[in-house]
């Protein structure tokens, strides 16, 4: 299948692309960027050097093709829309554009008004273990956001049992992208563990829309550049023992190639680590049961590909009747 990756000079494009030159079913046919068109992609991702000669072009040059995978900043890709959808038949856009389901509660999160609302119920939701059956019609795809992904599926099957959550994630720092900011000068970044969202993070109303509406929501950035770990107290309806809450994630991930419940008794790695998930697509959850009916749920991903680029080539093999693993299959690596 031709595919076109708009927008792929950041952090999330380059993924997808060292993702999408390796999968077999792919040929890349287009790259944009508007900065760095005529120039060789391994200009901005050097770790492609030698892996391909494709050059970045700008969108006006664009031809029409099978799949376009939009990576730009928010709030760009629905400026664009009515012309993405004329080059191809269908779209996964990794940004938040199109990630609520209506309008009213876009524009509470995002604090302007949605130019097109009347596609929000178009795009299907990313997150493939929620969505599966209907990606697998969708022309439309919206990828969730890293920190909604590690906390949805972390709460996911305690949906129907749970009262109230207060999560927080900790994160790395691509999750800024790769655009320079004071923030993220090295003598202001280096060694930092920053609250930056301690409320209205925009990823919370994904939380609210795709889990429960009582989720209180915290992010914080921490000295690492890839991850996202997210601790979860969940204060259930009434008190369940540990058996009957192993039980609800069997029974929600069991079959699920990229959920891997975490469940050790004794070493260092008893509870989920971003580090070792770097690279992979994968998602670790695991808990710990309070004497009470407060459970701590804790999740990790890696945000450039469970939480960016590895989700949307997940629903990329969903809507064409691939197997769900292909060109996925990397494990991470350990010791990092």
């Amino acid at each position: 299948m031709n595919v076109t990756i708009v927008g792929g000079s950041g952090y999330g494009g380059g993924e997808l692309l060292r993702l999408l030159l390796f999968h077999p079913n792919v040929s890349v046919q287009q790259v944009t960027s508007e900065r760095y068109a005529g120039k060789f992609v391994h200009k901005v991702h050097p770790n492609l050097r030698n892996v391909t000669q494709t050059k970045f072009c700008s969108i006006a040059d664009l031809d029409p093709c099978d799949v376009l995978f939009l990576c730009l900043p928010h709030g760009k890709a629905m400026e664009r829309i009515e012309a993405f959808k004329k080059l191809a038949p269908k779209i996964i856009d990794l940004s938040g554009d199109f990630r609520l389901n209506d309008a009213t509660t876009y524009e509470k999160w995002y604090g302007h008004s949605h130019t097109h609302p009347a596609l929000l119920k178009e795009f299907v939701y990313g997150i493939p273990e929620l969505h599966r059956e209907e990606m697998k019609t969708a022309n439309y795809v919206s990828s969730a956001g890293c920190n909604a992904t590690a906390v949805i599926l972390g709460l996911y099957p305690l949906r129907d049992v749970m009262e109230h959550a207060v999560v927080e994630t900790k994160g790395g720092s691509s999750q800024g992208g790769n655009k320079p900011s004071a923030a993220s000068h090295h003598p202001e970044r280096a060694g930092c563990y920053r609250l930056y969202k301690p409320t209205q993070h925009r990823h919370q109303a994904e939380m609210l829309q795709e889990v429960h509406e009582q989720i209180d929501f915290s992010a914080t950035t921490v000295d690492m550049v890839r991850g996202v770990h997210a601790v979860a107290h969940v204060f259930l309806k009434e008190d369940m023992d540990e058996k009957a809450i192993w039980k609800l994630f069997r029974a929600a991930y069991g079959e699920e190639p990229f959920i891997r419940i975490v469940k050790e008794r004794d070493g260092i790695y008893r509870y989920p680590e971003p580090k070792l998930l770097m690279g992979s697509n994968y998602c670790d959850i695991g808990f710990a049961k309070d004497t009470n009916n407060r459970v701590v749920v804790v999740s990790a991903i890696d945000n450039l590909m469970k939480g960016a680029a590895g989700q949307a080539v997940q629903a990329f093999n969903i809507m064409h009747g691939f197997d769900e693993t292909l060109g996925l299959e990397f494990p991470g690596l350990h010791p990092v």
